[in-house]
């Protein structure tokens, strides 16, 4: 438990030279925003609690390298930050991924080399990083680290066991793990290889459903819960992935809406000194006769003794919470949540110390609550309520008996941490510990007893704190102050700041938007507009948060920007969301369309001016704002658009589409039935690498629209994936971008 009292409370006053008559600014520019240092100030990643709580550690890029990072810690007691351990250390030449690991990386958004994960042991004594396709430990008392494996084979979703005794990980589609003390290394399984995957989570689970592994530990360590893939059901797409100077033809098992998805099932070993594979001792619970659906979460109870698992349906509107007694295999459906559009998947789910409760997050009252179940699945009571959303459940204090979690019962707008009672306490009025106003990302130490806060607001780039459970702050860790030394300094004196406001969608929802006015705004003038859009669910674009630099540089340069969060994005509740159920490109649109008619009633737009930006969906909804409101837009950007749903995956497009083989709705929300409408200027951009969102669905565009005598631009990517990464890449896309509408709507 840490000593609060030793701890100082860095408070530092904004320096005197903000205060002070500025000077004249620089002028922002796009290779700017993407060159270092970063004018968000410094950022570190990965930040995280050392299980005994005494210090804290994240990732941080070098000076002269900032995409190679190193481990830094933090030391709570003295305030120290020093460099904990080198990436050279470990390993200094350039790496060489599998394919897997490339992929993982990229769904996870890990980018850079060097250290790019790490886990702590339970003991806080060691750490452990997957590196250059092995695995290595790091002993901390010894300052030097260990190699774990020395293979031609890549090693994947390499952890630490719960109590630190052993290593496990991923080699040719198997489970292994290592005996740290002895060295002794087990097969868990040996027929992986082919279609067959044990251990692994499948391609929808971790592109789709936020699970990026197939196995778990029983916190005694004295077994394993895995997964066996079998990927024959599922069709071969074969792909062709650009580069510079050659093309690779990729045969890839993708699940496209409406076929065949993995077979998968789950299994429980117990562990043994038997030299060969455990592979025969693994008892398999036969997940095919729950009929079709997905394997969505699994976590254990304390007791090591007993576990749960999520099942979806395939359609999606059944979610069932399992609980498994592991020797004897025996279930029990615990909670059935049921939608009559989609039940979304979470990761609130808590076991309490005394193996007889558990917290359980629901969407049943409209919007995302907290609810205190006993083990059997009767619930003792409701711990959060009202018209508004939980975010995540982020810590509970079994002693006190205080639930801790952040949520949005303030504004949808801003994201705050607040407390509440298990066992008293109104479940519509909890606490709210965090005050200023704007985004507040939370992580808490393993008691409960300390969090670090990760603040932003539109006048404020992420700055990191450390709190007491009351919400003291007790030091910063990164203060990120606007200084003079700041690399935002010399262009602050004329950042712009948006405005917010709402709109009615025509089903009475309110509509948030925001509006950034462009520099040295003249109401007397008429400014051309970017409508920058994502649109999608899952996400939400208008917030009180830092904001997007992209949006900064366009009103700079003499833009409005607006952006509007229409139904189906995130944060709002279910009501919210459910309009684009078998519905994708349609209420969105009308909710865009709706915020061009407010911009065209004010004096300083010009409404023949108006163009939308968008990547992904909102490459999506560009083209279908496009297409289906052609008088709305003159001019359009659209990345990496889904075009045509058939061709994107089954988890994430029949969630919200239904399967294709049901009525007219992926024709309906296609792109293509409009495209003839088409009548401002367009540009698409892909990368033409992409395993997400795949470059098919834009050549599919192009071909249509030359048969149709359409002209538009368009800008593909050799080599590259979804995200379009690459500092070079960064500055070319977003220069292609402004240089598009400066052409289009700059008169």
């Amino acid at each position: 438990m840490l000593r609060f009292s030793m701890l100082a409370a860095a408070v530092t006053a904004v320096s005197a030279s903000l205060c002070s008559t500025p000077a004249a600014a620089e002028q922002l520019t796009i290779e700017r925003i993407f060159s270092a240092p970063a004018l968000s100030g410094e950022s570190i990643r990965a930040l995280r609690f050392a299980p005994d709580g005494q210090s804290l550690t994240y990732l941080k890029g070098r000076d002269d390298d900032a995409s190679r990072y190193d481990l830094w810690q933090y030391q709570i007691d003295s305030g120290e930050h020093r460099l904990l351990v080198n990436s050279d250390s470990l390993y200094s030449g350039p790496e060489n991924l599998s394919d897997e690991e490339k992929a993982r990386r990229e769904r996870l958004r890990l980018s850079g080399s060097g250290i790019v994960s790490y886990q702590w042991s339970a003991q806080s004594d060691a750490l452990l990083f997957p590196l250059n396709g092995d695995v290595y430990y790091y002993d901390l008392a010894q300052g030097k680290a260990r190699q774990i494996t020395d293979t031609e084979a890549f090693e994947t979703d390499a952890r630490l066991s719960p109590q630190g005794n052993y290593v496990s990980f991923i080699r040719e589609q198997n489970l292994y793990t290592v005996h740290l003390d002895s060295g002794k290394e087990q097969a868990i399984t040996h027929s992986g290889g082919g279609v067959i995957k044990f251990g692994m989570a499948e391609f929808v689970a971790q592109e789709e459903m936020d699970r990026m592994t197939g196995y778990w530990w029983a916190p005694d360590e004295s077994s394993l819960v895995l997964t066996k893939v079998d990927e024959t059901p599922v069709d071969i797409a074969t792909r062709s992935e650009i580069y510079a100077d050659r093309i690779d033809m990729i045969e890839q098992r993708y699940p496209f809406a409406g076929t065949d998805n993995v077979d998968i099932d789950l299994g429980w070993v117990k562990l043994s000194e038997r030299e060969q594979s455990l592979e025969s001792t693994i008892q398999w619970l036969g997940l095919s006769e729950l009929g079709d659906g997905y394997l969505a979460r699994v976590n254990w109870m304390n007791d090591g003794k007993r576990f749960t698992y999520q099942w979806q349906s395939r359609d999606q509107q059944t979610l069932e919470l399992r609980l498994v007694e592991t020797e004897a295999l025996k279930q029990q459906v615990l909670i059935t949540e049921t939608s009559d559009s989609w039940v979304n998947i979470h990761d609130d789910l808590y076991f309490l110390n005394d193996n007889k409760h558990f917290v359980w997050a629901s969407e049943r009252s409209g919007y995302k609550h907290l609810y205190l179940y006993r083990v059997d699945g009767s619930l003792i009571r409701q711990l959060t309520a009202g018209n508004w959303a939980v975010d995540e459940l982020e810590a509970i204090d079994e002693q006190t008996g205080v639930i801790y979690f952040s949520g949005r019962q303030s504004s949808p707008l801003e994201r705050h941490l607040y407390r509440n009672q298990l066992n008293t306490g109104s479940p519509g009025s909890p606490s709210r510990i965090t005050e200023r106003e704007g985004i507040h990302s939370i992580v808490f130490a393993s008691d409960a007893q300390s969090y670090l806060d990760t603040f932003e607001s539109p006048e404020q780039p992420p700055q990191v704190s450390l709190h007491g459970p009351t919400g003291e702050r007790l030091a910063w860790l990164n203060q990120n102050e606007i200084n003079k030394n700041h690399p935002l300094k010399p262009y602050y004196r004329d950042w712009l700041y948006p405005d917010y406001g709402t709109l009615e969608a025509d089903d009475g929802q309110t509509l948030y938007y925001q509006l950034t006015k462009p520099a040295n705004f003249d109401s007397q003038k008429q400014y051309p507009v970017m409508v920058y859009v994502y649109g999608g669910p899952g996400v939400q674009v208008v917030d009180k948060g830092w904001g997007n630099l992209f949006v900064q540089y366009m009103a700079q340069q003499g833009y409005v920007v607006f952006s509007l969060d229409n139904r189906g994005s995130a944060n709002r509740g279910k009501a919210f969301e459910a309009p684009i159920y078998r519905a994708m490109g349609e209420p969105e649109v009308r909710d865009q369309m709706r915020g061009v008619d407010y911009l065209r009633t004010l004096d300083f737009v010009d409404p023949d001016r108006i163009g939308i930006y968008g990547h992904s969906y909102g490459g999506y909804m560009t083209l279908m704002s496009m297409f289906k409101a052609p008088d709305y837009f003159a001019a359009g950007v659209s990345g990496a658009p889904v075009t045509d749903w058939a061709l994107y995956d089954t988890h994430y497009t029949e969630r919200y589409m239904g399967m294709p083989q049901n009525g007219d709705a992926y024709q309906n929300s296609s792109v293509f039935p409009y495209a003839e409408k088409l009548q401002g200027d367009l540009l698409i951009y892909h990368g033409m690498a992409d395993d997400n969102v795949l470059f098919t669905h834009s050549t599919k565009l192009y071909k249509q629209l030359q048969d149709n005598r359409q002209q538009f631009q368009m800008m593909n990517y050799p080599g590259k994936k979804h995200s379009l990464n690459g500092t070079a890449t960064k500055i070319h896309r977003h220069q292609l971008i402004h240089d598009f509408f400066q052409q289009t709507l700059k008169k």
